[in-house]
């Protein structure tokens, strides 16, 4: 492996270091954390440290060593991970982040003073107001102020003795170490840990073979050993933990002083028949000389009996993970798609030649289906990675606007495509960015309103009908339609005396160019963003929806495919085009009686569906297909759901099959096509259009004939 993919894998790493340390601060901003999430920060950004050294990332190394000594505060409970820390920890990750960033080359160094200078400042307040006595890497503190200060006896004194050379003030590490045998599963080796502890000074003090089974029912993979270590005093608590930094449960360590549970009683049992409430510096001195013989007791011949005889317990099975290529699991699935072309090609080929092979062909396709969702299954993944994201911008929001916004995110583990995730990150930014700025009021707005001051922004993802739907609501003033009109016919999108409809209002500012901002500012005001999240989101096969309410707030709903490769649609005739509508638009088709069908005016019909009535899309019509079509009476009645005119009627001549289909993109090709969501190939090799049923519920829709004379 070269060094640049090895470098590679140090970059993936430092976004998923990157993820669990956003995830664990935002935990403890809401007071969600505990232990284990302080430590799961501290460790990804100590693996981000390191490996930054490694490759000679020097400006992240320095700031990330920075960033980790006050985790380890935090960590060792030395200081309480209060509000004023926590935004200063907040602000330390974004800066990481940038920095990660600039070592990918896809942005400059950032400029780290001003957050460097804080982190120092913290750490050295903690070390500039640590009082008292430091015992094995804990602190004997006191904030309690002398009540009556003795005179004749000098504290400074008794600290400088404790601390004379030749004489072992502080007891030695004691480091118990049993490893499991998912360490040896996992390719672990115990020794390297052990010999790196004997690097630090330290020398095995008892060895536990209790566990050692008979010859006949050795095991070389369990783990059957465990050690007891003494470290020296010297060394630092910090870098006998960062030994088993990556051991997590492969390894179970306990790291102790040499002080016995005996000498510890004592010391307590006397400090408390001196006094209950003053502190050291107030003690008599014979307390004093109590905590000094405790520490300088030589306990190494005292240690507690090894503990009692371990199994090795089994190792639950896991998730293991290996990553490839974008590129080379793009032509996987491309594969896989040519081979449902083809097994839908034999399959026609062998029913038109009379060859009777039902059993066969049945099995084939039902492996085919497997294969390619196992294919799709290794593209999916959950959109936590984009929503991953949106705190920080919201943080960036929350310091430019002044106002104070809570995030609300549901549905994190919802899985979709990975090129689908790719390129729905812009358009979530542009929305969160605009329910901020245009959507939330100010704090003193809210209060008047009669609202709490901090404004809500809810982000949500769900799986619904074979698509996913993304929303992005806020409760702030909702969409100000007179205002937005009244730009509109100002910049002559629509004309004076044109009567719209408030969701037609609505959909305006998704106009290029349109933007009810005051004045032009860092945030909006140049009228690209909506227009972007259109374009994006049209673009991705899927529609963007508004709902928005005054004085309590807007919901903008996004939906999209989960995929952009393979979809199940229904084939049918229309005239002389072969047609795919997909599947998961279809509610039921109908073959209606006469009576059904209620025809309002020429060309335009209304079904009636067990007693509603829906109205009729004539498909030929709207999209100008040539050839003898059937009448109304004679056509089939496909009822579909959309998003923008909730249930309508598609009228086809026939339905001929249903059947996976594989989508190829005719914008590539060709050109964007208004109501055709893609093509396909069919088993006979012709050529059939994939229909976009929203757009055709809509009347969004081109020519079908033109882009056949095209092909």
């Amino acid at each position: 492996m070269t060094n640049d993919e090895i470098q590679n894998i140090f970059l993936l790493e430092c976004d998923e270091g990157l993820s669990v340390a956003e995830t664990g601060l935002m935990a403890m901003q809401s007071g969600e954390g505990d232990t284990e999430t302080t430590n799961s920060i501290f460790r990804a950004v100590h693996s981000i440290k390191g490996g930054a050294g490694a490759f000679g990332f020097t400006e992240l190394q320095a700031f990330t060593h920075k960033f980790e000594t006050v985790l380890q505060q935090v960590r060792d409970g030395d200081r309480a991970a209060d509000d004023k820390l926590l935004a200063i920890m907040m602000r330390a990750f974004d800066t990481l982040a940038d920095h990660v960033t600039a070592v990918k080359g896809e942005a400059p160094t950032p400029n780290d003073k001003v957050i460097s200078d804080e982190l120092e400042a913290v750490a050295n307040i903690l070390e500039a107001s640590d009082e008292g006595v430091e015992s094995g890497g804990g602190k004997v503190t006191t904030s309690i102020e002398p009540t009556s200060p003795r005179d004749d006896f000098d504290f400074d004194s008794l600290l400088a003795e404790l601390d004379s050379p030749g004489e072992t003030a502080l007891p030695d590490w004691k480091v118990f170490v049993q490893p499991t045998a998912k360490a040896l599963a996992n390719g672990g080796e115990p020794l390297l840990l052990l010999r790196e502890l004997v690097a630090l000074g330290g020398k095995v003090i008892e060895l536990y073979i209790s566990a050692t089974p008979d010859l006949d029912q050795f095991d070389a993979t369990d783990a059957i050993l465990a050690w007891t270590l003494q470290v020296p005093a010297s060394t630092d608590r910090a870098a006998i933990e960062e030994i088993f930094d990556f051991s997590g449960d492969a390894c179970t360590v306990r790291i102790e002083t040499m002080l016995t549970t005996d000498i510890k009683e004592q010391l307590l049992k006397t400090v408390a028949e001196t006094s209950a409430v003053a502190p050291v510096s107030a003690l008599p001195p014979v307390a004093i000389k109590a905590a000094q013989k405790a520490l300088r007791t030589p306990v190494v011949a005292e240690l507690p009996p090894p503990p009692p005889p371990f199994q090795s317990t089994p190792v639950a099975p896991g998730s293991q993970t290996i990553r490839v290529e974008l590129d080379k699991l793009d032509r996987l699935v491309d594969s896989v798609g040519e081979l449902v072309i083809t097994q839908s090609m034999l399959a026609q080929r062998l029913a038109g030649a009379g060859v009777v092979t039902e059993d066969e062909m049945s099995q084939f396709e039902y492996l085919t289906r497997e294969l390619q969702d196992c294919a799709m299954a290794l593209r999916a993944q959950p959109i936590r990675s984009v929503f991953s994201r949106v705190p920080r911008i919201v943080r960036e929001l929350e310091a430019q606007t002044g106002k104070r916004v809570k995030l609300d995110v549901f549905g994190e583990a919802t899985e979709l495509d990975k090129t689908v995730i790719e390129r729905i990150g812009e358009p979530l930014t542009h929305l969160i960015r605009n329910a901020i700025d245009h959507g939330l009021e100010t704090t003193e707005e809210r209060i008047a309103a009669g609202k709490p001051p901090e404004g809500v922004v809810r982000l949500s993802a769900e799986h619904r009908g074979g698509r996913i739907l993304i929303t992005v609501s806020d409760d702030g003033r909702g969409i100000n339609r007179e205002r937005v009109l009244a730009k509109a016919i100002e910049r002559g999108i629509v004309a004076a005396d044109t009567r719209i409809s408030n969701e037609e209002i609505d959909n305006l500012v998704f106009a290029a160019g349109f933007s009810t901002a005051q004045e032009v500012s860092s945030i909006s005001g140049r009228g690209v963003g909506m227009d972007v999240v259109k374009q994006n989101i049209h673009a991705l096969g899927g529609r963007v929806s508004i709902n928005s309410r005054p004085g309590e707030g807007a919901t903008f709903s996004l939906t999209l495919p989960l995929t952009l490769a393979i979809a199940d649609g229904m084939i049918v005739r229309v005239g002389s085009e072969t047609l795919i509508l997909p599947l998961t638009h279809i509610v039921e088709s109908l073959k209606p009686e006469r009576s059904d069908i209620v025809q309002m005016s020429p060309g335009c019909y209304m079904l009636n569906v067990r007693g509603n009535f829906l109205p009729v899309m004539q498909v030929a019509k709207a999209l100008n297909i040539k050839g003898e079509r059937m009448g109304a009476a004679d056509s089939v009645m496909i009822v579909v759901e959309t998003e923008a005119m909730g249930q309508t009627v598609l009228m086809v001549d026939t339905i001929c099959d249903q059947r996976q289909v594989v989508i190829k993109s005719i914008e590539t090709n060709y050109k964007s096509v208004p109501g055709v969501a893609g093509a396909t190939i069919l088993g006979d090799g012709r050529i059939a259009l994939i229909v976009d049923v929203e757009a055709l519920s809509k009347g969004d829709v081109g020519s079908v004939v033109a882009l056949s004379e095209a092909a």
